[in-house]
């Protein structure tokens, strides 16, 4: 471990002015001891980790008693204060890790997939990162993303997948807003029953979206959510195969669309049982 004292030393610079979004567009981070441990055992090319004293003895030690092997990458020793003065702001987890972005999952390595999630237009980066965790806990095989939606490796969506973004295979399907729902045919080539979530009163209920006339699951499934607000546009939904709702209280318009996706997911599970 090699420590600095100096904010300006260049050995720091992949830590440096955190909220610039142009550092998040070139690599990836992992803060704190799950989320970096998350992005070192990734196949994200590690740059360096960086952290308090205590914070890296203690995690150095527990990968060591976990029997994982040692990183192949420089690891910076800091003050509290220094790392404030380097990030742009107080970083009291201690402790993280910088890697290079790698080249996402091609959409043909996901087609075997038996459950998928697909976005449109999802903006929010805390949003994104919850479906990646909530879609990581619930035995979905990989989120496809279309128009509209934000970078599922920004800092913030990382962080709060709890660093499963790193793990669950993406990739982006191509088209313009209005084109790329052209895209899924390849899904439903392979197979696949489309689901678009929809609040709309009309839909079929979520649970009878999911399996067949005979009450058998489709044996896979592909489910649809929109960005926060509208939702899924006329355009995809007009390219699923059945628009299905979750039922609500009387009085409500809408669910978080992350919660709406684990929603989907828990039904598609209890499908499958």
């Amino acid at each position: 471990m090699e420590r600095i004292t100096d904010p300006a030393d260049p050995r720091l610079d992949d830590v440096r002015d955190l909220k610039n979004t142009d550092n998040s567009k070139r690599y990836v981070f992992g803060e704190g001891p799950l989320v970096a441990g998350r992005v070192i055992d990734s196949r994200f090319p590690l740059r360096c980790v960086v952290g308090f004293e205590k914070k890296l003895d203690t995690f150095f030690a527990d990968r060591a008693e976990q029997g994982l092997a040692p990183i192949d990458a420089p690891v910076y020793v800091v003050t509290r204060e220094l790392l404030a003065e380097v990030a742009g702001y107080d970083m009291h987890r201690g402790l993280i890790a910088v890697a290079d972005r790698a080249e996402e999952t091609s959409i043909s390595e996901m087609l075997n997939a038996r459950t998928l999630i697909v976005l449109e237009g999802v903006g929010d980066h805390e949003n994104i990162g919850a479906i990646f965790r909530n879609a990581a806990g619930m035995d979905v095989d990989g989120v496809l993303l279309g128009a509209g939606t934000a970078d599922p490796l920004y800092r913030r969506s990382v962080r709060v997948s709890m660093g499963h973004v790193l793990r669950l295979p993406f990739a982006h399907l191509d088209g313009t807003s209005t084109t790329w729902q052209r895209s899924l045919d390849q899904l439903r080539e392979q197979g696949f029953r489309l689901v678009s979530l929809t609040p709309d009163s009309r839909a079929v209920h979520l649970a009878e979206a999911l399996v067949d006339d005979t009450g058998h699951p489709y044996k896979k499934v592909a489910l649809l959510v929109g960005g926060e607000g509208p939702g899924l546009t006329e355009h995809a939904m007009r390219a699923t195969d059945v628009r299905a709702r979750i039922p609500m209280a009387a009085g409500t318009d809408s669910l978080n669309v992350a919660t709406s996706a684990a929603i989907a997911f828990y039904e598609r599970q209890r499908s499958l049982r």
